[in-house]
């Protein structure tokens, strides 16, 4: 019986760490914030103007 539990708990170890591994392990990655909000810029979610005051603001908090 604890054998079967190895099993499945190996098992589902060995998908968790293929399926990250095929999405350029995004599971274990972090985005920045400036990541995040060169991503929102990308996909149009904010506009130019929001961008700018933003990474201003992430700038300004980065230097202190």
């Amino acid at each position: 019986m604890m054998f079967l539990w190895i099993i499945v708990i190996g098992v589902i170890v060995l998908g968790i760490l293929l399926y990250s591994s095929k999405n350029g392990s995004k599971i274990l990655k972090r985005e920045s914030p400036e990541e995040i909000l060169d991503r929102r810029y990308a996909n149009g979610e904010i506009t130019k103007e929001e961008y700018e005051e933003s990474k201003r603001v992430i700038n300004s908090k980065n230097k202190r």
